[in-house]
């Protein structure tokens, strides 16, 4: 597939599982709608059930492999930028912790889902977030504003990574820092896995292998590029056995190859800084 029908896919796959009614070609946490899963999933990727509790109705669509949160240290009054904010999880969890006197942008290119993130907004009476539509490639956030950048399981999505990691160096003050969880791979994945539509939109073929994925950072201009955690990804959401259909009908795996696929994949938190040139 083109980068540009990558990204048309990946735009409709999200922006069907925001109005709720997708099956089976988009990530499996929300197949028809299974807020108990998306619990579940968020729960076994670090999210407390305070956190499931704090955030509201609607936001949590079982969406990420990590919680960048967790070890992003984030103080009261910094300027968080969230990369692919869906229906606005994370952004809620982080408001709270930056205080009123803090702002947080939340970036995500589906209309469908910045509507719903806007929605979940006005519900809970957030007035220090702020949604902008927008690519990750290309941010709409001006140069030295933010403090912190996260983001949760998003640029792997990406088909531009290197632009992804430049746009968010740019975009961060002197002395900020990224506080990212995401996809990466420990050896290449099948062609049949690769050119998989399904595959790329549940985060699975767009990913890369580890190594390149902290050397595309550096390229950037971080500095101390840390992996703080790395776990297995919980592949069995995705072509676990009660989903047989998607194993069979859209990736073509039996057992073995499941096992393998389960191998090859990480769910790593990566920190890394824009140091502060005196």
């Amino acid at each position: 597939m083109s980068e540009k029908n990558i990204k048309k896919a990946v735009r409709e796959g999200y922006a069907k599982v925001a109005a709720g009614n997708s099956c089976c070609s988009t990530p499996i946490s929300n197949c028809c709608g299974q807020e108990d899963l998306a619990k579940e999933i968020s729960s076994s990727i670090g999210y407390s059930l305070e956190d499931m509790d704090r955030a509201p109705e609607g936001s949590n669509l079982g969406l990420g492999c990590g919680n960048p949160i967790a070890l992003a240290s984030l103080r009261k009054g910094e300027v968080v930028l969230d990369l692919g904010s869906g229906a606005g999880f994370d952004c809620f969890l982080v408001a709270d912790k930056v205080g009123p006197e803090g702002k947080v942008i939340g970036v995500d290119m589906t209309p469908e889902m910045l509507e719903k993130a806007r929605e979940n907004a006005k519900k809970d009476n957030h007035t220090n977030i702020e949604f902008r539509l927008g690519e990750i490639e290309n941010l709409p956030v001006a140069d030295g504003s933010v403090d912190i950048i996260i983001s949760n399981c998003v640029i792997n999505l990406s088909t531009d990574k290197s632009s992804v990691f430049s746009e968010a160096f740019r975009v961060l003050k002197p002395g900020g820092r990224i506080m990212v969880s995401d996809i990466v791979l420990i050896k290449e994945l099948p062609d049949n896995i690769k050119d998989n539509v399904s595959a790329y939109i549940g985060c699975i073929s767009g990913a890369i292998i580890k190594e390149d994925y902290l050397s595309a950072i550096e390229k950037a201009g971080f500095t101390d590029v840390k992996v703080l955690n790395e776990v297995s990804f919980p592949i069995n959401y995705i072509v676990s056995d009660d989903k047989a259909v998607i194993i069979k009908n859209d990736l073509g795996l039996d057992k073995d190859m499941v096992n393998d696929l389960q191998k090859s994949i990480l769910s790593i938190k990566v920190y890394a800084l824009k140091q502060n040139i005196k």
